[in-house]
């Protein structure tokens, strides 16, 4: 087999076992909100559906499987149809810049875990992140209904709103390490994340991801009780199920990239490095990906928390502390941080 060949295919198995694993993340994240939430409002939560409900999930894939599809008389079809995938794909790929790990080998093959860290990895990340914009602000478009327009209307200002603050926090790590790819960020977080550095760079990228992923404080854009679901209240079966994906997805995604810009990535302090061998199997290097999946859970149980503690905000008041508060601060952030890593105060780590 031609080198081209096995990168090709390499690259294939990787792509399809992390668009698997996000799939399955989805899944089960629903059930861990869904558990947690009933944990902290002192019900039982799901518990039918397979040995202590683990199998709601597949249950509620079933449903949606089977719910009747109904496309509005009045909507664009076709843009209607369009805007779940347009929202779903970017969701998928974002992830194919962040190294999950250290290079292994299986069956004879090296092979980095991790599908391409490219030296513009932040840019592909926050590029990407916002595409998914299109898919909601089409889909209340299309779907001829005033609540889904202005459900698809608040998502375009707010995310515009955040990215301009999520741009310039990230930003400052990228300063320290000198360059634009994740793995060197990883790697210049061996003995100190950036989190300790950066802290309140690191607050305002977490808040902003949770603007960019419309979770609770931030739903606006598909408030129950103003919109009655927002952009896609005209959407059912399958086509919801898919807006629905990619927000958790983007949730484990957002967690993974936060985790890997601020916390570490796969690294833990030379923990994945530790050489692991049973009997003639070496599974060196694969504890990578199982410290980043220590990382998103605990980030995926916050947004949980969150969501089942803080209000809605008042739209008015989400803008401002876009414009006037999270704006300000991470430019002035990136000011000092600039400052400091002139006069030395701040180390940096070369790429």
């Amino acid at each position: 087999m031609s080198d081209l060949a096995i990168f090709i295919l390499d690259a294939a198995v990787k792509s399809f076992i992390i668009v698997m694993g996000l799939i399955t993340g989805f899944a089960y994240t629903t059930l861990l909100e869904r558990r947690f939430i009933a944990m902290i409002q002192q019900r039982i939560g799901p518990n039918r559906a397979g040995p202590g409900g683990f199998l709601q999930p597949a249950a509620d894939a079933v449903k949606l499987i089977f719910k009747e599809d109904i496309i509005p008389t009045n909507a664009d079809k076709v843009v209607f149809m369009l805007a779940p995938m347009i929202t779903t794909i970017p969701a998928l790929i974002v992830l194919a810049v962040v190294p999950l790990g250290k290079s292994v080998t299986l069956f004879g093959h090296t092979t980095s875990l991790g599908i391409a860290d490219i030296n513009v990895g932040v840019l592909y990340i926050l590029a990407v992140t916002s595409i998914s914009v299109y898919g909601i602000v089409l889909a209340g478009w299309a779907s001829a209904n005033k609540f889904a327009m202005m459900g698809g209307l608040r998502s375009s200002a707010q995310m515009i709103s955040y990215e301009l603050a999520m741009g310039l926090s990230i930003l400052a790590p990228v300063m320290l390490v000198g360059s634009l790819s994740l793995g060197d960020m990883i790697d210049a977080q061996k003995n100190m994340w950036f989190i300790v550095l950066q802290p309140l760079a690191g607050l305002i990228f977490y808040i902003t991801l949770l603007a960019e992923t419309n979770r609770a404080p931030f739903d606006l854009p598909d408030a129950e009780q103003e919109l009655t679901a927002g952009y896609h209240s005209e959407y059912s079966g399958m086509k919801f199920g898919a807006f629905f994906l990619a927000e958790y997805v983007k949730m484990i995604a957002v967690s993974a990239i936060f985790a890997t810009v601020f916390l570490g990535g796969f690294r833990f302090f030379g923990l994945e490095s530790l050489p692991i061998h049973i009997g003639a199997i070496d599974l060196t290097g694969w504890l990578g990906p199982i410290i980043l999946i220590a990382k998103i859970v605990p980030s995926l149980l916050l947004m949980v928390w969150i969501r089942a503690t803080l209000p809605r905000i008042r739209y008015d008041y989400l803008m401002a502390l876009g414009w006037k508060i999270l704006l300000p601060l991470s430019l002035l952030n990136l000011i000092v941080t600039a400052v400091l890593v002139v006069l030395g105060v701040f180390p940096t780590f070369g790429a």
